[in-house]
């Protein structure tokens, strides 16, 4: 019973325009066609482990209505509401200091909402022998993250380097070091030496040490939330939020506190993981026809080949003549562009 989970949902996912947008982004959708949406998904892959009134999602004011409705399980005082957006550090840290009212000695996971787990028992079992490594007296301040190990030369995920040597899948294992997102050429050199993991981006770490390595590299930050303990779970918890939590400084966990960090572990893993951060990782993962196309929606592809053609429901598309391209529509909007370019998509809907 204390086992928290914190779903962090306060993203746009705008690498995923036209489908995602600032009024439903994607940890809404069902992008991969499931039947479930990605913040569904993520709950139900954490059930099994965390009870249900263990968890608390942090997102933007905007969307908690939405997560409700997708979450029906939660009470709304299980939905924390950040005024703005401030990266992960504050996020991660607000609900921290909530938890601390309610179970002192809690282990915590902190997962974002929209990534993609094909081996959900393998993924359990990860996740299960993090708490209990975490939940050691001796292992208290231990912070832990999920390591993938890498499949292929990727460009879009850091990397997380472990001491050279044979890699034991499943076994906590120190860390040696972080390395941002590579070029091609330094990605390939990680993978070839077998020492290297993707980050996912899922920590598991015991209250008391989250809250040590705080005060230790994000003082500011963690007075900032404790002169909140007394309103916590009450009626003015919110508006002391809205009042503070513009003076968060804007900084993930990763640069604010794991890259400082000295007793950092994680898992390697290997469990069908992807976040699905980009059209092109979901090209990857779903199902494609003849001509190697992804398509969803009402559409007839001529003398088109490895592309990915998705339109909404009561809109109809005739598609000729591509070859790698992204072709989406959504909300009367819509992107045409090679697949290749792709990672320009952010960069035009801020000029759009």
């Amino acid at each position: 019973m204390n086992r928290y989970c914190i779903i962090m949902a306060g993203g746009i996912g705008s690498r995923f325009w036209p489908l995602s947008k600032n009024n439903y982004p994607k940890q809404f959708i069902d992008i991969l066609g499931t039947g479930k949406s990605f913040i569904r998904s993520t709950f139900e892959r954490f059930l099994p482990i965390v009870p249900a009134e263990n968890f608390l999602v942090v997102t933007n004011a905007a969307y908690k209505e939405t997560v409700l409705e997708h979450l029906p399980e939660l009470k709304a005082s299980q939905v924390l509401c950040e005024p703005m957006r401030r990266n992960t550090a504050p996020c991660i840290a607000y609900a921290s200091y909530r938890i601390q009212s309610q179970c002192k000695d809690a282990v915590i996971a902190v997962t974002p909402a929209d990534h993609l787990v094909l081996n959900e028992t393998t993924f359990q079992k990860t996740i299960s022998t993090g708490f209990d490594f975490v939940s050691q007296e001796a292992n208290c301040e231990a912070l832990m993250t999920i390591g993938i190990k890498p499949s292929r030369p990727e460009t879009g995920y850091g990397y997380i380097e472990l001491p050279k040597g044979p890699v034991q899948e499943g076994a906590v294992t120190a860390i040696e070091g972080f390395k941002e997102k590579p070029d091609l050429e330094k990605a390939k050199t990680f993978v070839a030496a077998g020492n290297y993991l993707w980050n996912s981006g899922i920590f598991i770490w015991s209250l008391k040490g989250i809250l040590s390595a705080f005060h230790t590299f994000l003082p500011d930050m963690a007075k900032l939330f404790e002169e909140g303990m007394s309103v916590y779970g009450t009626a003015g918890e919110q508006e002391f939020i809205n009042r503070n939590f513009v003076d968060c400084q804007n900084i993930s966990i990763d640069y604010g506190i794991m890259e400082h960090a000295k007793k950092r572990y994680t898992i390697p893993a290997e469990f069908g993981w992807s976040d699905i951060g980009t059209w092109g990782s979901l090209f990857t993962h779903v199902d494609k026809d003849s001509d190697n196309n992804a398509r969803r929606g009402k559409t007839i592809l001529t003398a088109t080949k490895n592309s990915i053609v998705n339109v909404e429901d009561g809109v109809e598309a005739i598609v000729e003549g591509l070859d790698g391209y992204l072709v989406a529509y959504r909300d009367n909007s819509l992107l045409v562009c090679r697949l290749s370019e792709e990672q320009h998509i952010k960069e035009w809907v801020e000029k759009l």
